[in-house]
């Protein structure tokens, strides 16, 4: 038999802040993990370890959804990875378009990490002769030429700038011309985009200046 506790809906239409969407992110990355582990309550502690919130933060952030936490039991994982995907809008396999089959790209389209989270890359491009026509995993890496049309065809909304940084804006803007409504931008240069596509950087070099302060400070 399984527990399942008794949880205040919340209407998906309720509108969260930037911050709090970026921590319930973390905070699925981490269910995700502890379910795969076998866990099936976790308390506030243990996900404030996962992801270096505060446990108060992540008690004020799961209230909203109702009584989910119980004294010396914690929140059921599975209910609440079901929850927080409600809201995130993952209850269904996103398709990705992925720019550049490089080592980069190459690690991005095997990583089995976007499967979980029901992200699934189903086109990828370059504009290398060499690698056009290649297979990274089951994906055929087609010319960079019929992006538009693959697309527009497949109705992709996500795509991957795993390209070098003298490429990245230009396939930014096939991408915002062919449809695409978020970027992810793997490259180490700022990419100007409409108002209406949303574009995420992720710069392992902006990361490591990040914890500098924190490194300085252990260091004295």
């Amino acid at each position: 038999m399984v527990l399942k506790l008794p949880v205040k809906k919340v209407p998906l239409e309720v509108e969260y802040s930037s911050g709090t969407i970026e921590r319930l992110s973390s905070y699925l990355n981490c269910l995700v993990q502890f379910s795969e582990r076998g866990y099936r309550f976790v308390s506030s502690k243990e996900i404030g370890m996962c992801t270096g919130v505060n446990p108060a933060e992540v008690r004020r952030d799961l209230i909203r959804f109702g009584t989910f936490g119980r004294k010396g039991l914690g929140y059921p994982v599975n209910q609440l990875i079901e929850e927080i995907q409600k809201i995130l809008g993952g209850q269904e396999t996103r398709k990705i378009a992925l720019a550049g089959a490089g080592n980069l790209g190459t690690a991005i389209a095997n990583y089995e990490g976007l499967k979980k989270h029901g992200f699934k890359i189903t086109a990828i491009f370059d504009n290398d002769p060499e690698k056009i026509g290649t297979q990274i995993g089951k994906i055929k890496v087609r010319d960079i030429s019929v992006f538009e049309n693959v697309v527009k065809k497949q109705g992709i909304k996500i795509g991957i700038i795993a390209t070098p940084r003298e490429a990245a804006q230009e396939i930014a803007d096939l991408m915002v011309k062919s449809g695409i409504k978020v970027i992810i931008n793997y490259s180490d240069v700022y990419l100007s985009a409409p108002p209406n596509v949303q574009v995420h950087n992720s710069n392992p070099v902006v990361e490591l200046l990040h914890t500098l302060y924190y490194l300085s400070r252990s260091e004295g």
